[in-house]
Parts: C-alpha cells; structure tokens; sequence
C-alpha cells in the first residue's frame, strides 16, 4: 500500500510541474513585453517633430549642422521648396537651410525661420544667427542628432567668429544649437507666383514672404462673384493648387492659415487676367 502511495504522489508531482511550467513561461512572456521601451533615439526623433514644428519657450534644441554649395553661396537653386533663385535675393539674401525631416515636415516647414548658433568649434562666434526652411536635407541624420541644418555657405558662416568663417565651414558635421522664432521681412508683403503649369482649369502657385510662422498648414481660394471658400491642396513644399474640373473665374482671393492658426485674407490679389509664370505681390502680412 505504502508502494501504491509513493507512485501516486509521483504521478501527482509530475502532472503538476506540466501545468505550472506554461503559466511560468507565459508570465515571463508578458513582463518582457509590458516592460518594453523604445530605443532613446526614436524617442527622441519623434519629441523633436513635435517641438521642431512649433515655438520655443525659450529653450535652445540640439542639432547638427554642414553647409552646401559654394563657400560664401545660397546653397543651390531649386530645391524641395521651390523658391527657386529667390533664395539668393532679398529678403532671404542667402540665410537658408535644407532641414532634416523633423523641420521639413513634409514641406509643411518650408518657410519656417530658426535662429541658430554654436559654441562647440573655436570657430564659433556663439551668437545667433537666422535661417529659412527652404529645401529638405538629403539622407539620414547624423549619429546622435535629432535634427539636421544643411545650410548654404553664406548661413553657416554667419555663426563664425569675425574672420573665421572659413574655419568654421572647414569644421565638417558641427553641433550648434537652435531655436524656432517669428520670420520678420520688413517692407516685404507676401507674394504668389503663379505656376508655369497653371490654365482656367488648373491653378498653381508658389507662396512666399510670410512674417509670422513663416509656413502654412492650409490655403483656400475664393473666386470671383463666389461667397465660398475651396481648399487647396498642397502639392509640393511650398506650392499649392486647385483642379476641380470646373472653370476658375478670376480675380481670386486666397485665404492663408499658418501652422498657429492665424488666419489672413488677402482679397482680389490674382487679378482677373492673371497669366502664368507671373508674381502678384499683396498689400498685407502677418503681423510679428
């Protein structure tokens, strides 16, 4: 009896570490997943394209920085934005940057000014200097950055000590620091150039100049004889259109909403007999 005992408490053990071995297995399943954290750098990449697209409180943010085209240039014409040869010229005269994604946003960013300084090289003056979003920066980020300038020439050296700029862009992937601030063109009214594309069915044009946020997140347009208001869609950085098959009756007013929600109406600014390839300059901007 006393064998008969001994079988069945060994029976009984054994089934019982068959049932407890899978929960214990589960659990430790569950903890590693429950306790999971994302890589620091991801965190980061995605704190910064929230604080990238909106204002400072006064803090400065890390990033990194190089420069392209010649020395003392504007980058190069063209670009994601489409400023195209504007870049050079009042009022940007050359102090612009391709930003990285995080800035970019999609080209919602084009536009968009920062103040940026640095004190990591010998080089560097560590005063601030202002920039304009207008191109996105080729490839990835550099290790360890959240956020990237690829500046022109002229922008980059303007962080630089009396008589250092060369030694400054000499420096390779710099660490500088930067900030979001209003864009202030004084004497400068926004303008609209009219795409090459554009036809009475297909209307295109390039917005530039705005004091303020800089960058739009909506544009609509107002035809003539017409109390409504169709939204346009941006088609590429700072460009956008309106194609709804139906004949566009001019002069056109358009209504700009900038990332903070400021709104501004400029009223008959596309004249009736408006021509492709053409600039019309308003009479208004946002106030800073």
């Amino acid at each position: 009896m006393a064998k008969s005992c001994t079988l069945a408490l060994l029976g009984a053990l054994v089934a019982l570490s068959l049932l407890v071995s899978p929960i214990a297995c589960s659990r430790k399943l569950a903890t590693k997943q429950a306790s999971y954290k994302p890589a620091p750098a991801a965190k980061a990449n995605k704190n910064q394209t929230t604080s990238a697209a909106a204002y400072s409180s006064g803090g400065w943010l890390a990033a990194g920085a190089t420069y392209y085209g010649t020395p003392n240039g504007d980058g190069s014409d063209g670009g994601a934005c489409g400023y195209q040869s504007a870049v050079g010229h009042r009022p940007y005269s050359s102090m612009i940057a391709a930003g990285s994604t995080p800035l970019f946003l999609g080209g919602k960013g084009c536009g968009a000014c920062y103040q940026v300084k640095c004190t990591a090289n010998k080089a560097c003056s560590g005063n601030p200097a202002t920039v304009v979003i207008t191109d996105l920066s080729p490839g990835g980020l550099y290790p360890g950055e959240p956020a990237h300038f690829d500046m022109s020439g002229t922008a980059l050296g303007a962080m630089a000590k009396p008589g250092k700029a060369d030694a400054l862009r000499a420096g390779g992937v710099l660490r500088i620091q930067y900030k979001r601030v209003p864009c202030k063109y004084p004497g400068v009214n926004i303008a609209f150039r009219v795409d090459q594309g554009s036809n009475p069915f297909y209307f295109k044009a390039l917005i530039e100049f705005q004091d303020g946020d800089g960058d739009l997140k909506r544009v609509a347009l107002k035809q003539a004889g017409s109390n409504q208001w169709t939204n346009m869609v941006q088609d590429w950085g700072a460009l956008w259109r309106l194609n709804n098959g139906q004949r566009l009756r001019g002069p056109f007013s358009i209504k700009l909403t900038s990332d903070s929600n400021r709104v501004l109406v400029v009223n008959n600014v596309i004249p009736a007999n408006w021509k492709a390839g053409a600039t019309y300059r308003s009479l208004v901007n946002y106030p800073y």
